[in-house]
């Protein structure tokens, strides 16, 4: 609730009208949470250096969609900056190749792959694992659609939420991150449900691996770091002595008194 809110008076503060655009606000954010469960659908973009980059290339790990526009002079750059650290923490704590992001550049009559270049070089971002991209018409209104992402025009530029959409390894949209400044777990928590498989039955060693891993990675505030917490293990290890010890004892006290009662016969 407290992100949402956030993005509603983010989206206010970006209007001169508060009031006149107080519906607006609160129709973007519906619009946005029923985009929730949403398929992406398969679109084509283009990358900073003139490539094409399709979405279901993306299919198979989890990937995180933001739209910004470039010229933007307040909430994108405050959205891009913040979020960086956040991708760096997620990809320390659940490995560099575990995930994506994609930012989308939606004005169209500007914001081309050399203005979004510009635009990540400005903002610091040069992690592997995140492209800027620009599109067209036709793949934009199926992509904010598909994520709930509402676009209005305003004299000077765009109103519209600071938004990370979380999609799964299938491609479809799980949840919504609101707000122009993210701390690591806000982030990180629904990539690492999704990377390690939260919620599903665990088959394989693999699997097993990554329930452990789930439970076993925190975030820790003072640092503002991920870290593995290796005490799960030891409160395990304690636990399954501590049952030996006692089904020993049980064992032998079985077999003494057993054996007591077979020669008192």
């Amino acid at each position: 609730m407290k992100a949402i809110l956030a993005a509603l008076a983010i989206l206010l503060a970006l209007s001169p009208a508060h009031a006149a655009r107080k519906d607006q606000a609160e129709q973007a954010i519906v619009y946005s949470q029923a985009a929730v469960g949403r398929a992406l659908p398969d679109v084509v973009f283009t990358d900073t250096e003139g490539q094409p980059v399709a979405l279901r290339d993306y299919r198979g790990k989890p990937l995180l969609v933001t739209l910004i526009y470039t010229s933007c002079a307040d909430v994108c750059p405050t959205l891009v900056a913040s979020l960086y650290p956040a991708v760096q923490a997620a990809m320390a704590a659940l490995g560099p190749d575990s995930f994506n992001v994609i930012t989308v550049g939606f004005d169209l009559r500007n914001d081309s792959p050399a203005r979004l270049r510009s635009f990540a070089r400005t903002n610091g971002v040069d992690l592997p694992n995140w492209r800027f991209v620009a599109t067209d018409e036709a793949s934009l209104d199926a992509l904010a659609r598909a994520v709930g992402f509402g676009i209005y025009s305003r004299t000077g530029g765009f109103d519209h939420l600071a938004q990370v959409s979380v999609i799964d390894a299938e491609g479809r949209l799980r949840r919504q991150i609101y707000g122009a400044v993210f701390e690591p777990p806000v982030v990180v928590e629904p990539l690492k449900t999704l990377v390690f498989g939260r919620g599903e039955p665990v088959t394989s060693l693999e699997r097993l691996v990554d329930r452990i891993r789930y439970f076993c990675t925190v975030y820790d505030p003072g640092s503002g770091r991920y870290y593995f917490d290796y005490s799960f293990f030891v409160l395990v290890t304690v636990g399954l002595m501590s049952f030996a010890a006692i089904l020993a004892v049980l064992v032998r006290e079985w077999r003494r008194s057993t054996a007591g009662g077979m020669g008192a016969g």
